[in-house]
């Protein structure tokens, strides 16, 4: 049997559907300080599989396909948007979102401190996804967290 060209993975690891995964690539290096590991391109210049690390935490970032999903596109743009938000905690969330909206991030909201103790912002990529930021805090505020659950949207039972 042949060697194989890469470890197995044992972790989990997300593959976001982009238009212009070529674009999204260098916008994630740019915004977010990934490091683009590799990038495998179809004929036509689209990604077919594109990989980011963030300290070792992998991403696969590729192009839609929609020919290959029975027409059906899965990009954000696609599908018209994302349940998806996927985090990072940083060191300086101020210096992280600057350098994020600087390179074409759109500022969602934050960075501002929140009741469990981060300082959090949200941010939409430009080609859907969200992400959020943090930088660890001291931790819960119960007053505040008291504050910020009053008025929380209650389910049925709630």
């Amino acid at each position: 049997m042949a060697e194989a060209h890469r470890p197995i993975r044992t972790d989990v690891v997300p593959e976001i559907c982009v238009d212009g995964a070529a674009t999204a690539l260098d916008f994630y290096v740019d915004a977010f300080g990934a490091e683009e590991l590799l990038r495998h391109e179809a004929p036509d210049g689209r990604i077919i599989h594109g990989e980011i690390s963030f300290d070792g935490f992998v991403v696969f970032v590729v192009d839609d396909f929609p020919e290959l999903n029975n027409g059906k596109g899965s990009s954000p743009t696609a599908i018209g948007g994302t349940p998806v938000t996927l985090h990072r905690d940083v060191v300086d969330v101020d210096a992280a979102v600057d350098r994020a909206v600087a390179a074409g991030a759109t500022l969602v909201w934050g960075p501002e401190d929140m009741f469990w103790g981060d300082r959090y912002a949200r941010l939409a990529d430009p080609f859907g996804h969200q992400w959020s930021l943090a930088t660890p805090g001291p931790g819960p505020d119960a007053a505040a967290k008291a504050v910020a659950m009053d008025g929380f949207p209650q389910g049925e039972d709630g």
